[in-house]
Parts: C-alpha cells; sequence; structure tokens
C-alpha cells in the first residue's frame, strides 16, 4: 500500500471504528458464534431492518469481522469472537466505550485542544468528561465496564509481578470493578482489599467480590481520592493518574501517601512514554487525554518529577507481560 492508500485508510479509521461498537451493540459476534446466522435472522434477533443488516454484515466480513462461503450466511472468525459477551477477556464493554458518545465528540475538536490546550469534553458534552458522566448513568455504567475489562486481562500481569510481602492491606484507589485487588486477594487468602471510588460503581465492585468468593475480606469505600484516601500498606494507583494534570496528581499521591500505614508502599501502574518517533498506543492514549481531560501520558522522568514533589521515592520500576509497568514507592 502506498502513501496514498495509507492515508485514505487513516482518514477513514473511524467508520471502522463505529463497525466495531455497532457489532458489540447489536451482539453480532454472538449471533455469529457456533453455526452462523443469515443477516435475515439477525436482523429479526435483533429487530433491525433486514437489508441493512445485510449490508452491514457484508462490511464486517470485508473486515475479517465475518465469514461467508456463500454471501448468505455469516459465521464468526477469531477476531470478532473477542467481542463476544460470554468470553472470559471480552472485549465488548471497551468496544461500546471506545466508540461511544462521549469518545467521538470531544475526539472532532482535536483541533480546539491543540489551539487552546484545553479539554474539549466541555464544549463538546456541556461539562467536564466525569462530570458529565455522573449525569449519565447509562454512559457511566458503559464506562465502569469497559475499565473493568482493560483491567481483567492486565490484572494477571500486573498481580505476577506485584510484590505482596509484608502487605495486609491493598486499597484499590480509584479501581471501579477492583479487579486488579480482587485478583490478588484471590492469590493471597490472607490478604484484604478495599476499592475507593464514587459510590455508584459500588454495586459492581462488591458483585465482582462476590463472583469471585471474595466478599468476606472486601470493602468499598465510596469516596473521592481528591479528599481521602483509605488507610493500607499496600496502595494501588492503575490508570488514574493519566487523568489528572500535573497539580492533581500530585494532590492524589500525596493523599496516597498520608494514607500509608508505616512500612507501606504506592504502587503506580501506567503507560510510560517513550522517545519520540517511538511507535506504539502511548502517544494516541496522549492525545484521547488530551480531547477528553485534564490529564496525560507522561515519561519515566515526568513522572519521577511528580513524585517528588509529592514526598515519595522512586524504588524499583518492574516490567510485566503487558505494556505497563509497576512502579514502587515508598515516602522520603
Amino acid at each position: 500500500m502506498g502513501d496514498t492508500g495509507r492515508m485514505l485508510q487513516m482518514m477513514t479509521g473511524y467508520w471502522v471504528t463505529q463497525v466495531v461498537r455497532t457489532a458489540a451493540e447489536l451482539h453480532i459476534a454472538d449471533h455469529l458464534h457456533g453455526d452462523g446466522a443469515t443477516s435475515a435472522e439477525v436482523a429479526e434477533a435483533e429487530s433491525l431492518d433486514p437489508g441493512s443488516t445485510f449490508r452491514f454484515l457484508r462490511t464486517c466480513a470485508s473486515l475479517g469481522l465475518a465469514g461467508s462461503a456463500d454471501g448468505k450466511r455469516f459465521t464468526s472468525t477469531s477476531l470478532l469472537d473477542t467481542l463476544r459477551s460470554d468470553a472470559p477477556d471480552s472485549l465488548r464493554d471497551l468496544a461500546l466505550w471506545g466508540g461511544a458518545e462521549s469518545h467521538w465528540r470531544p475526539w472532532g475538536r482535536l483541533a480546539d485542544a491543540i489551539r487552546t490546550g484545553s479539554p474539549q469534553a466541555e464544549a463538546a458534552l456541556g461539562a467536564p468528561i466525569f462530570d458529565w458522566l455522573a449525569g449519565a448513568p447509562g454512559e457511566a455504567e458503559v464506562f465502569t465496564h469497559a475499565m473493568t475489562a482493560m483491567t481483567r486481562g492486565l490484572a494477571h500481569a500486573l498481580a505476577d509481578v506485584i510484590d505482596l510481602e509484608g502487605a495486609r492491606v491493598a486499597v484499590d484507589v480509584g479501581g471501579a470493578g477492583g479487579n486488579l485487588v480482587h485478583t490478588l486477594m484471590q492469590r493471597h487468602p490472607g490478604l484484604t482489599g478495599v476499592v475507593l471510588d464514587l459510590p455508584h460503581v459500588g454495586a459492581e465492585a462488591d458483585a465482582s467480590a462476590a463472583g469471585l468468593g471474595v466478599m468476606d475480606r472486601f470493602t468499598f469505600v465510596g469516596g473521592d481520592f481528591l479528599d481521602k484516601v483509605p488507610s493500607g500498606d499496600l496502595l494501588l494507583l492503575k490508570f488514574v493518574l493519566h487523568d489528572w494534570d500535573d497539580d492533581t496528581c500530585v494532590r492524589i499521591l500525596r493523599n496516597c501517601r498520608d494514607a500509608l500505614e508505616p512500612g507501606g508502599r504506592v504502587l503506580v501502574m501506567e503507560l510510560l512514554v517513550d522517545k519520540v518517533g517511538t511507535p506504539g498506543l502511548e502517544p494516541l492514549m496522549d492525545l484521547n487525554m488530551m480531547a477528553l481531560s485534564t490529564g496525560r501520558e507522561r515519561s519515566l522522568d515526568e513522572f519521577g518529577a511528580l513524585f517528588e514533589r509529592a514526598g515519595l521515592t522512586l524504588v524499583t520500576t518492574t516490567p510485566s507481560s503487558s505494556k505497563v509497568p509497576v512502579l514502587t514507592l515508598r515516602p522520603v
């Protein structure tokens, strides 16, 4: 593919995003699993227009999201199977969130974000992203499920390298459904777990703990980490700091430092931006933060400056099998 073809592919990338989101919304992976289905059968099951359903499935087939031997009956592919609602590591919730209105509308104002240096969620949605989610329960639920899905696979990779020696109480700060701390609790029966997040997340966190058999050692605390963090000897910050500007990050880190029991540690888990020109998710995620929030992705040096301001020092940087390392901090 030449440069013109590559550029055209980039220009129409958002079309593909919406195909994936729509496939997730309409449960296409579930309908095509096993023996597959005709477009008419999918249309009947989802109350869709039959002709439009065929055109959509034809497009899915062109993208490798479906197969069809006769042009009439469609079957799933391994790629589409990642969107199955019953798959252990399903990406369905992430697909719904990534293509949601609260994402694409601020992204549509990316040039304004660059001109002004300000996030565009308020201009596009009428309120800062987290305030808007608080007033949109349906979208907030999608966001919570998406964060849980993002952590589901990542949790095991991080748990493999997190040192729990001496830890009795682990607090998942801004932990949403609690997937990370629940994974640690499953592996270490003596560990007590806490999730601190906004009150509306509590039901999902409790249900997750109950489903994994750790509810007797788990507590959900409804609150705001900008105000206060529950005490513990292991405080987990996974994909929290990238949502916030530097001053707010320092405030969060100081609250975590103040909540540490003697000998305790803060663990920060974030993507790390590498040198300019390095391919990867990190620069694109940084633009996502620019469009949606006051946050950003950071380099290890940039994180180090925040830690120093918060009275914490970086002790170790431990790589995991994912792209996310574990940064271990102790009070200065």
